[in-house]
């Protein structure tokens, strides 16, 4: 095959030319299957990201009076995976129970509020990014409505 007539040189240019793109092709390949760029093995390092993973973080607060409450929501809590930081008193009685997202992440304040038994219409936001925990739980005087004490 005649790439260019007359000249000889530029032709055997050409040759080399193209045998070494196709020498740097194979070397790539070959040193890719030899040393992959990345690890096929998981590193248990790196904290977790898929929000399944992460366990939730919580305070319960006692808002109805009643001695031992928020003690009974942790254990509850507890058993079913959730992190109970701390339990306590909230300064007034309320009525209903609520859960107030902390973070912004309504989702897992929704996941809360589904586990006790609270409705969605009582989520709300309340963030306060210093607290470290996703939501509050305030259990109400309606807490014999709730999960943990309607079994």
């Amino acid at each position: 095959m005649k790439l260019l007539t007359n000249n000889k040189l530029g032709n055997i240019a050409i040759i080399i030319g193209l045998s070494l793109c196709v020498i740097l092709m194979l070397s790539s390949f070959v040193t890719r299957i030899i040393a992959p760029p990345v690890d096929n093995e998981l590193d248990t390092s790196i904290d977790p990201t898929n929000e399944i993973e992460q366990v939730i973080q919580v305070n319960v607060l006692n808002a109805c009076g009643k001695t031992g409450l928020a003690g009974q929501v942790q254990k509850f809590l507890i058993e079913r995976g959730y992190d109970v930081v701390s339990i306590g008193n909230y300064p007034q009685e309320l009525e209903n129970s609520i859960v107030v997202d902390r973070l912004g992440d309504i989702n897992s304040s929704k996941k809360v509020a589904y586990a006790l038994g609270i409705n969605d219409s009582l989520v709300s936001p309340g963030i306060d990014s210093t607290m470290f925990i996703r939501a509050t739980i305030i259990v109400g005087k309606d807490y014999f409505t709730l999960k943990p004490f309607s079994m």
